[in-house]
This record gives structure tokens, C-alpha cells and sequence, in this order.
């Protein structure tokens, strides 16, 4: 259906109606306990075993220590999880959609240096997704050892873990395409019971020891902290105390997934019995810290010892599937993070499915195929997960770093608290600034790894967006109505080939007046192009599941359509097929001549002719006039393209008639010695040619409304000098020195990206 350019406020405010955030209820709160609360709700598991393995071991936990740890854990989870991220950073969501990246999209017009931690944090979050799920899994079924009957077929070979490990992994990666929806439907059940476990095995202890609620002062936390005759790590503990909260970054990541109100609904039931347990833990090492028998045992677990013997077996079953199902909060978290990643244009254009009817609901199978890789490498690199936990943990105090960074500039500046925002800034600036100096202990034990994916991923934020500021510097929009002339002309003009009968070219200008330079460089001065009518397509998507609409301005001409396809995130984008009826509307509304063709297969011939998509592509030119460095930038930038697929699978196009174009991403070219002419003896005089005169046009640097970042603001007086060249030339410019490279017809298909 065709829509109007100007949408009205009704219209506007009944989208924002539809693409309101997924609304509370039973089903979605049993969905958000099985995606987003399995990292944080698998930390008991190893939590108190490692602040009591860095202390010394069971002797050295007395009543005092014990409290202190406690205390550390449960004021932890109250101040970074419930406070910062489920009370703070909850409320500073873009569209419902929750993460680091949100959050910068809330602040980035408030200072052009913050787009750096962003990135920095991003990179961060998205490494330990990459780890997470192979600590997670293998802890997991290392943990099968202490069921009888599973030690007599495993025993010590470390290989049937790491098989194991990878094949759960895989078959994890492979249900994501199924929709997070209907992971969480299958993991909630299992994650209500896991959760409801764990409070009741604590809650017996509890009761057995009242006395362990002391733990509830946080007093007891900040002695222990910093007694050195209680804590033997000293402030290095704080590495060990942060594993109680790595899930809470990505608690707020998924937030686009299930909803704020369903996460509001469910955080408190979880909180409860994840601190129950806790202090069951406490309990049970108070009551056997003089036991001589457990004091052998090595590598001892209170999580699993505190049960009785029979229930055991249950335990590590259900806590094999609640490691696994831990790694979905990284996976789900991880295709938002990248999602806002590519509106921020800080990463490239990547097919996005959405396997449900809600928009939250995506699968990336880029991400998810890289993830995958990456997650086996791990398991492959460390085998043992003694080895991976050395790396858990230390890239999520970057994240939280980052993020206390971006919120206290969303308080100050946006919600204009700066009475709040300071406060905040300092205590939990200071707070996190401890986790992340204990971390960094981590980093030759395994936390380098961490370290090299993080800033892997920088690397390509970096490249992309530098490269992005680049090519603004070289892109000028046409007003198209001063080159209707030529087009008609061109269109009739018998001399020149009909290439086809509608020429379309894939744009990602979003204005219904101007084009971008390139676009009429290709069809008027790079061998001009004849065609019946030209049509310069425009997708979006919308926030709604089945948009079917489109805007056209003709122009008032019956051969140039500049067009917007709006279709629905739901919505197979089979461009070549809509454009069939949009030029069907078009011939019926007598807006173009039917374009009858003499010959057919079927009885009833068409009155819609052929199509022909014109894809173009920005390369660098061995003239071209750029730093070194910044053409190291744009190679590494095309390469990260070509690896991410082609724009004609993105919209359907396999089949179709292509074009791939290739222009110079630079008009300024190199100086180059100028040629010196050596006249023919027997040459003679030749008659004067008229010099032929062209009017100009006035070009536009993009209308670009985003906010200028230090890429974009580094590259302005660039901008700005090549905004004024092409205004001052010839028509669109000096095409003399805009020659795009010569690419040989037949490496056409080769070098489709």
C-alpha cells in the first residue's frame, strides 16, 4: 500500500503505539527467567568456592570471615545489579531496546569522545560473550564427574569433556535460529526449578543458623575487606567476589528481548534465592570449618557439599543444564549489542532474522557462526575450565566501567540530575575501579585471551567508523531536478543501447529530492545508461511485523521515481517483487507508459517491462590522494564488507539482472607530471572547435542529522573543502578527475561482495 510522504502525528503516534515494549505477563516472565538470568543465576556455583580457595582454604574461614564474604556478595549484587543496572540503567533505554549501545545512542549528541567508551565497552561485552558459554558448558560437564556412574565412563580423560563440551555447544548455536522466544519457553521451566533450588537447599541451613543473616551489614563487608587477618587476599578478593554479578551487564542487554516490566517482575523472586543460597553456603562452612575429613577434600565446592547425599545426583544434572542454559544470556545479549551496533554504524550491515513476532526476538547467523568459532577455539585453546575461569570476568569490568561513564553523562545531561549523576559516578566509578584492578591478576592466567577478542573487535568499530568519516568526506547529494533534462534526454536518445527498460539503483538516502553523486555519475558520465525509467530505491524498515507501504516523488515526469519501500521486520525483503507492483500501480494510475514487450511465454503479455539493479561500489584508486594510514583503513573496511555478504542477498536479488559499479572513493587525485606535447612535423593546422559551456547546480553535503562524533568532527574541514570543489565545478563536480577505475567487465561477477 502506498503511504503518504508526511505522515501525520495520528499516524506517528499509532506506530509509536504498536512498537510500545513487550508488555508483562505469565508466559513472558517464564521466558525472561530462561534467557536472560543464566549467567548471574549459575554463580553460586563457583562463588564461594573461589573466595574461600584464595583464602586459604576451609580452616581459614572462621564466623568473621564467612560474614565478611557474605556480605561482600550480597551488597555486590544489591549495589551494581539491583540498583545500578535494574533501578539506574533500566530507565535509560533507546525504543525498549536496553545495552551499552542504547545507552550511547541516549548521549552521543552530548560529547563527540564518549563514542570511545562505548566502543571500548562493546568490544569488551561482546568478547566474554565469546567465553562465557565455553566456561559455562565445560564447568558443566566437568561437573558430571561427581555422579558415580558418569565417572566410571568419563573418569579423568579430559577429552571426552572437551567432545562433549563441543557438541553441546553446537547444538546450542543451532537452536538460535529457532528465536530466543522459543529457547525461553524451553529453558524457563528448567530455570523456575533451578532457581527455586537453590533457595530451598539454602533455606535449610539458614534455618539451621539464624545467626548468618549478620551478613545483611554491610559493615562486615567492608572489615573483612580490609582486615588482613581475615582476608589473606586482601582487595585482590574483590576478583573473586565479582562473579556473584557477570550476568548483569547482559540483564540489561536482553532487555529488548523480553521486556523492562518482565525483567522488574522476575529480578526480585531471582535476587531472593540467589542470596538464600548464599547464606545456606555461609551456614554450612560455619558449621564444618573444624572438620578434618572435608578439609582433604580437594578442590572442595560448598554448593554441592552443603546438599545431602542423595540429592546430589540431581543437583549437578540440574546444574549441567543451568550452565548451559547461562550461555544464552551471553549469545541472546550479544545480538542486541551488535544489532545497535550497526544503527551506530560502528559495525557493518548484517542479514538480521527475526524468528518471532515480537521485534526484540533476533537471530543474526553472522554473529552467531563467529560466536560459535570463537567459543570452540576456547575450549579447544584451554580444555579445562580451571584454566578458562582465570580469563571469567576481567572484559565485564570494562563493560561496567564504560557503562557507569555513559550513565553518569545520560543523569547530567539528559535527565539533567547532575546532583544524582556525581554521586553515582563517584561510588560506583570507585567500586568497579576495585573489581577491575583485583581482575586484572587474571590476565596472564587466561584473561589475555579476553583481552586480544576485545580489542579484535575494537579494531573493526574502529575501522568501520573511521573508515564511515572517511567516505562523508567525498559524498554530495544533487538536487535531481536539475538533471531532469539530461535524463529525458538520455532516455530518448536512440544513440545509445537501451540497457533496460527500468533501471534501478539501491540507495541508502533516505530524502525524496536529492541523490548522491555517484548514482548520476553512473548513469550520465560513466557510459551513459538508457533506460524507459530510472528508479533509485530506499528500504526501511519499521518497529511494526507486516508493513506493507511505499512513498514515490515522480518528479512530475513519467520516467524518474525516487522510491521508499517500507516493509515490516517480519517481512521477506524480496525487492525485486515489490517493485514489480509498485511499476504495476504506476502503469494503472497512468503515472508511466505500459512497457509492452513483443515477445512472452505466457498468452497474456506484461505491461511491466525488465528490471535491471545497478548495485555500486566505492573503491581506492592507486591515484588516489589519501594517508597511508587511512587507506590502510578503507582496504581493511572493504575487506570487512566483502566478509559480510552482498546487498543482493539482503534483498533478493540472486536471481536478478545486476549491475556492480565500481567509483572511486576519492575525487582529488594525486598530482601526476604533466604531459608534455611534441607536434607532428607533418602535421597540419586543425579548425577551431566550439567549447561547449554547462550550467551548474548547487551540490549539498549529505542532510544528515546524526550527531558528529571525533571520527566525523576530525574529517569536517575535509568535508567541507570537497562540499565546495564540487560546488564550484561543472555540473556535479569536475568529472575529469572523478574517473572511477576501469574493472574489467568479465571480474564483475568475481568480485561480488
Amino acid at each position: 500500500m502506498a503511504a503518504s510522504i508526511n505522515d501525520t502525528p495520528a499516524t506517528v503516534r499509532a506506530r509509536r503505539a504498536k512498537s510500545a515494549g513487550i508488555p508483562l505477563s505469565a508466559g513472558m516472565i517464564l521466558v525472561t527467567l530462561g534467557v536472560v538470568y543464566g549467567d548471574i543465576g549459575t554463580s553460586p556455583m563457583y562463588t564461594l568456592k573461589a573466595i574461600m580457595s584464595g583464602n586459604g582454604g576451609l580452616a581459614t574461614m572462621s564466623t568473621d570471615v564467612v560474614l565478611g564474604a557474605l556480605s561482600l556478595i550480597i551488597w555486590t549484587l544489591t549495589l551494581i545489579t539491583t540498583v545500578k543496572y535494574v533501578l539506574v540503567a533500566m530507565k535509560a533505554d533507546n525504543h525498549n531496546e536496553g545495552g551499552i549501545f542504547a545507552l550511547y545512542s541516549l548521549v552521543r549528541r552530548c560529547a563527540k569522545w564518549l563514542i570511545i567508551p562505548a566502543m571500548v565497552g562493546g568490544a569488551a561485552l561482546l568478547a566474554d560473550g565469546i567465553l562465557t558459554p565455553a566456561v559455562t558448558v565445560t564447568t558443566a560437564i566437568e561437573g558430571l564427574r561427581t555422579v558415580d556412574f558418569c565417572y566410571a565412563i568419563m573418569g579423568d580423560n579430559q577429552g571426552i569433556v572437551v567432545a562433549i563440551t563441543l557438541a553441546i555447544l553446537c547444538a546450542l548455536f543451532l537452536m538460535q535460529k529457532a528465536g530466543t522466544s522459543t529457547i525461553g519457553k524451553a529453558f524457563g521451566p528448567i530455570m523456575t526449578l533451578w532457581f527455586a533450588f537453590l533457595g530451598v537447599s539454602g533455606l535449610v541451613h539458614v534455618i539451621g543458623n539464624v545467626g548468618v543473616l549478620r551478613a545483611l551489614n554491610p559493615v562486615r563487608g567492608l572489615t573483612f575487606l580490609f582486615d588482613g587477618n581475615l582476608n589473606a587476599a586482601g582487595v585482590m578478593v574483590l576478583g573473586n567476589v565479582f562473579l556473584c554479578t557477570t550476568g548483569a551487564e547482559a540483564l540489561y542487554s536482553d532487555m529488548g528481548h523480553v521486556g523492562k516490566a518482565n525483567i522488574y517482575a522476575s529480578w526480585p523472586f531471582v535476587k531472593a534465592c540467589l542470596i538464600i543460597n548464599y547464606l545456606g553456603q555461609g551456614a554450612w562452612i560455619i558449621a564444618n570449618n573444624a572438620n578434618a575429613s572435608l578439609m582433604a577434600v580437594p578442590d572442595l565446592n560448598p554448593f554441592y557439599q552443603m546438599l545431602p547425599e542423595q540429592l546430589r545426583v540431581f543437583a549437578v544434572i540440574l546444574s549441567a543444564f543451568a550452565a548451559i542454559i547461562a550461555s544464552q544470556a551471553l549469545i541472546t545479549g550479544s545480538y542486541s549489542i551488535v544489532s545497535e551496533a550497526v544503527r551506530l554504524d560502528l559495525m557493518p550491515h548484517m542479514r538480521v532474522n527475526y524468528p518471532s513476532e515480537t521485534k526484540g526476538q533476533i537471530y543474526i547467523p553472522m554473529v552467531n557462526n563467529i560466536m560459535w568459532v570463537g567459543c570452540m577455539g576456547v575450549v579447544l585453546l584451554f580444555r579445562s575450565s580451571e584454566h578458562m575461569e582465570a580469563a571469567y570476568g576481567l572484559a565485564i569490568t570494562v563493560t561496567m566501567l564504560m557503562t557507569t561513564l555513559l550513565l553518569f553523562t545520560y543523569l547530567s545531561k539528559v535527565r539533567h540530575k547532575m546532583g544524582l549523576a556525581i554521586p553515582f559516578l563517584v561510588f560506583f566509578g570507585a567500586i568497579e575501579a576495585m573489581f577491575f584492578f583485583s581482575s586484572l591478576t587474571k590476565f596472564f592466567h587466561g584473561g589475555y585471551v579476553t583481552v586480544l577478542l576485545a580489542t579484535a573487535i575494537f579494531v573493526v568499530m574502529y575501522v568501520w567508523r573511521r573508515g564511515t568519516a572517511i567516505e562523508h568526506t567525498q559524498t554530495v547529494y544533487l538536487p535531481v531536478d536539475k538533471y531532469l533534462d539530461q535524463l529525458f534526454d538520455l532516455s530518448h536518445d536512440e544513440d545509445y543501447p537501451l540497457l533496460a527498460d527500468n533501471l534501478v539503483f539501491l540507495t541508502n538516502d533516505s530524502s525524496f529530492d536529492k541523490l548522491d553523486r555517484d548514482v548520476l555519475y553512473s548513469i550520465l558520465d560513466k557510459r551513459p545508461k538508457r533506460a524507459k525509467a530510472y528508479y533509485f530505491l530506499n528500504v526501511q524498515v519499521t518497529d511494526e511485523p507486516y508493513t506493507h507501504e511505499y512513498i514515490v516523488n515522480n518528479f512530475d515526469t513519467d520516467f524518474l521515481f525516487k522510491v521508499q519501500l517500507r516493509l515490516g521486520f517480519k517481512v521477506n525483503q524480496r525487492v525485486n517483487t515489490y517493485l514489480y507492483q509498485i511499476v504495476s500501480d504506476l502503469v494503472a494510475n497512468n503515472q508511466i507508459a505500459a512497457q509492452n514487450h513483443r515477445y512472452s511465454i505466457y498468452r497474456e503479455h506484461s505491461n511491466v517491462g525488465d528490471f535491471r539493479f545497478c548495485l555500486l561500489r566505492k573503491v581506492i584508486s592507486p591515484e588516489t590522494d589519501i594517508p597511508g594510514f587511512d587507506a590502510r583503513v578503507m582496504e581493511l573496511k572493504y575487506l570487512i564488507r566483502r566478509l559480510c555478504g552482498s546487498p543482493a542477498k539482503w534483498y533478493g536479488l540472486e536471481s536478478s539482472n545486476i549491475i556492480f559499479e565500481y567509483v572511486p572513493l576519492f575525487s582529488k587525485a594525486k598530482q601526476q607530471h604533466k604531459l608534455k606535447r611534441i607536434e607532428y612535423a607533418g602535421a597540419k593546422p586543425a579548425g577551431r572547435i566550439a567549447s561547449a559551456s554547462a550550467g551548474s547546480a548547487a551540490a549539498t553535503a549529505p542532510e544528515d542529522d546524526e550527531p558528529e562524533d571525533i571520527f566525523s568532527s576530525a574529517m569536517k574541514g575535509e568535508r567541507e573543502k570537497n562540499l565546495a570543489d564540487a560546488t564550484s565545478a561543472l555540473v556535479g563536480g569536475d568529472t575529469a578527475s572523478f574517473k572511477p577505475l576501469v574493472i574489467d567487465e568479465d571480474d564483475e561477477e568475481d568480485s561480488e561482495e
